[in-house]
């Protein structure tokens, strides 16, 4: 074979073996044997995937807020509850409506709160106003499946309610006569005022226990005279601002400031008595105010917060939740009080007092000491000789109140100035 001929020949080899290595490579040549198709094991799994399991309905609860849900006072206390159950029980759905007030929502009933909250599949319902505690009634009889809890009633107590109707509340008695022990601290003037809500048993109890605080706090720490003291009782007409309706507690604060005070205690849900104690006191006024209902309401004006005695919420709704999702609910009246071991322990206490950036290190110690006593029982404030404020005898000579005695409070004590009704 000739030269020529040999390259010729090896040329046409070599392009027939390239040719066959891009086919092998995945070009474009089509492939003359089919791929085999998979077994019949291969394309059934052995195993079929578990159906995709349904998503559990959360358990939904209602809040019926007679204030605003922000308002740094008692509304926002149980919004804050509300929350709290949302992040402590798991599957839980809070939903809510506030301002349900004439002036706010004019018309509108707790009935058709209540009947929109049950079409989104609400199974427990708090009402936490006073001012709901009939209509709770009603509306708990046209859903007998559904549990209300009603916040500072007392018709479990008086048989007056439903079966699905219980009720709550903080034993604030306790915290608000820690307030008027560190109003007793701090005062120069000997005088106090306390701005009001409406007047019935628990606004009474409440102002008369802040005066028993008072005066106890005065006569043991500062080794004054209680008969010196002057403690000013005004009542606007309603929880929270209602212009036409109400007194304006902006002027009444004011007005009891100008009457000689310089501690300022609110029994209030809002919080005109730190505002316009904080705007005196940039005028140059030695005073001082003690605010209700929430924890963080001393953030209004630190200056002149002596400390806020509030509710806390969380843990008697948490309970609450828990019960009537495991249907071991029963109706009854809850007056729950304070964890002696931390008062302001989150998970645990009903009621606490924080103490305001205008105590001193001093008043801070007294208050602590107060606290620690009333823990005790040896500093029962509740115990005779008591007169109520027309003379008519309270509790005689070492008597020590019951709770139905206490929470049943027709009128003011003797010494208080204001009105009893």
């Amino acid at each position: 074979m000739s030269k020529r001929k040999f390259l010729w020949v090896l040329l046409v080899a070599t392009l027939l073996a390239a040719g066959i290595v891009l086919t092998a490579c995945g070009g474009a040549a089509t492939p003359t044997k089919a791929p085999a198709q998979p077994t019949e094991a291969a394309a059934q799994p052995t195993t079929a995937p578990p159906p995709p399991t349904a998503k559990a309905k959360p358990f939904t609860f209602g809040v019926v807020l007679v204030g605003p849900y922000n308002d740094h006072g008692w509304s926002e206390a149980h919004y804050t509850a509300g929350k709290y159950v949302e992040s402590q029980v798991p599957g839980t759905k809070m939903i809510y409506l506030d301002k349900l007030n004439p002036a706010d929502r004019k018309g509108v009933k707790l009935e058709q709160v209540v009947d929109d909250m049950v079409s989104q599949g609400a199974k427990l319902i708090f009402t936490t106003s006073d001012d709901f505690m009939a209509d709770t009634d009603l509306v708990a009889q046209k859903y007998p499946d559904v549990t209300f809890m009603h916040v500072s009633g007392d018709h479990v107590l008086t048989g007056e309610a439903p079966p699905n109707v219980g009720n709550i509340m903080g034993k604030m008695i306790l915290m608000k006569s820690v307030a008027g022990c560190a109003a007793a601290l701090a005062t120069e003037t000997k005088t106090a005022g306390y701005l009001g809500p409406l007047i019935n048993d628990e606004t009474r109890r409440l102002a008369s226990s802040a005066y028993l605080g008072y005066r106890y706090c005065y006569k043991n720490y500062r080794g004054g005279d209680p008969s010196e003291l002057r403690f000013i009782v005004t009542w606007i007409g309603f929880w929270f601002n209602i212009p036409g309706v109400t007194l304006d507690p902006t002027e009444v604060a004011n007005n009891i400031f100008d009457s000689g005070a310089d501690v300022l205690l609110s029994g209030i849900d809002t919080t005109e008595a730190i505002v316009v104690a904080g705007q005196r006191a940039k005028k140059g006024e030695r005073v001082f105010a003690i605010p209700y209902d929430f924890k963080g309401a001393c953030d209004e004006a630190p200056n002149v917060c002596l400390g806020v005695p509030y509710f806390n919420w969380g843990p008697s709704y948490v309970q609450a939740v828990k019960a009537v999702q495991a249907g071991t609910w029963k109706q009854d009246w809850v007056w729950a009080g304070p964890d002696w071991q931390n008062i302001n322990n989150p998970d645990t206490s009903a009621v606490g007092f924080i103490d305001g950036p205008a105590l001193t290190d001093a008043q801070k110690a007294q208050l602590q000491k107060f606290i620690k006593g009333l823990a005790s029982g040896d500093v029962n404030l509740f115990q005779g000789p008591l007169d109520f404020q027309d003379g008519t005898p309270y509790l005689k000579e070492g008597q020590k109140a019951t709770d139905k005695e206490i929470w049943y409070f027709p009128q003011l004590l003797k010494g208080m100035e204001g009105p009893s009704k």
